[in-house]
């Protein structure tokens, strides 16, 4: 950044200021003030009256920077007299360099080798975690990255680094649920679908300016829908016919896996894709209310035949089968040594 003096017309020296943190003030009048000091007002007056009187001349003194930013060394008589005016017309004549320093602005290699990397070992640590983990992340060092990010027009290039960083994570997932043992799959895949939908309701909420100012009004989407979107195509679609079947045959089995893991991955499943439900219609109404058409009196014999047969499978499990009907006739009492449940 070129460098330049200005000398004070009259008795005493000049200092010119450089300083970044003031650049807002420097407009019409208020810049002259800002450089010049009291002397400088009224500015237009000085220019046109000339030189001032003052000492005789002496030798000129180079401008010698000093470390906090000050130029000294401007004697009187200097370019007052050969000329104020001038010197203050290529004062005020800031480069394009020096107004870009002054702006603070975040370049796209700035971007690169700061603010992503923040961003990028944030959502790694987020989309890891266990439940009821500490993530040791400043949400409000990474909530003001991606403000500045967005200010400074990087909302596309961060879109595009989050949605292909998620992708990749989704991906090894995949592959690692392609590896389980069947024994394993179902247990996995909840696992797998938990910590996302956990990871999302963190990672959403730090990208709110992102999905405000360029994902609904420039690509007319909702980050959250894009990102379960992405769960979707890399993990779900892959592994649905290899997990359905897993479900109906566990369903047919009572307890062959717990109840609120059933229900955690059909829930998620249908809210992934709705339209999976055609594949299993009865596993899905089992946790998905509204999802068979109304009951009808025709129908009343084939319901009591299967809850006839839960309870015989039931039996077969160590329960014992112990029917009373209260003054509705709703209530069936089921009891082991251990346990007992009153279903209604």
């Amino acid at each position: 950044m070129e460098e330049e003096s200005m000398e004070e017309e009259g008795g005493g020296g000049c200092e010119a200021m450089m300083d970044d943190q003031n650049h807002n003030n420097w407009g019409a009048g208020g810049y002259g003030r800002h450089l010049l000091g009291p002397a400088a007002a009224p500015l237009g007056d000085r220019l046109l009256r000339g030189p001032a009187a003052g000492p005789p001349a002496g030798p000129e003194l180079p401008a010698v920077p000093e470390a906090n930013g000050v130029l000294r060394g401007c004697e009187p008589g200097g370019a007052a007299g050969k000329g104020g005016a001038g010197a203050i017309a290529a004062a005020i004549n800031i480069n394009a360099s020096t107004s870009k320093f002054l702006m603070n602005v975040i370049t796209i290699e700035d971007y690169k080798s700061t603010y992503w990397p923040k961003l990028d070992s944030a959502i790694d640590q987020l989309l890891t975690q266990s439940p009821g983990d500490y993530i040791p992340i400043s949400y409000e060092q990474i909530y003001s990255c991606v403000y500045k990010c967005v200010c400074q027009q990087h909302s596309e290039q961060m879109y595009s680094d989050l949605i292909k960083k998620i992708t990749n994570h989704l991906e090894r997932v995949s592959k690692e649920l392609q590896a389980s043992p069947p024994d394993l799959y179902i247990e996995r895949f909840n696992v797998a679908l938990g910590q996302y939908m956990g990871a999302l309701q963190s990672i959403v909420p730090l990208f709110i300016y992102m999905n405000k100012f360029y994902i609904e009004t420039k690509l007319n989407r909702d980050l959250k829908d894009d990102l379960i979107k992405l769960f979707t195509e890399h993990v779900a679609e892959k592994h649905i016919y290899n997990l359905m079947p897993l479900l109906l045959e566990a369903q047919s089995t009572p307890f062959q896996i717990t109840p609120s893991t059933m229900a955690n991955i059909v829930k998620g499943l249908y809210t992934l894709r709705p339209e999976w439900v055609q594949m299993a219609p009865a596993l899905f109404s089992k946790f998905i209310p509204n999802i068979l058409p109304p009951a009808v009196e025709s129908e009343l014999q084939e319901y009591a035949a299967q809850d006839q047969k839960l309870q015989r499978e039931l039996m077969q499990n160590g329960f014992t089968s112990l029917t009373h009907q209260d003054q509705a006739g709703e209530a069936i009492m089921l009891c082991s040594q251990e346990d007992c449940f009153c279903m209604k």
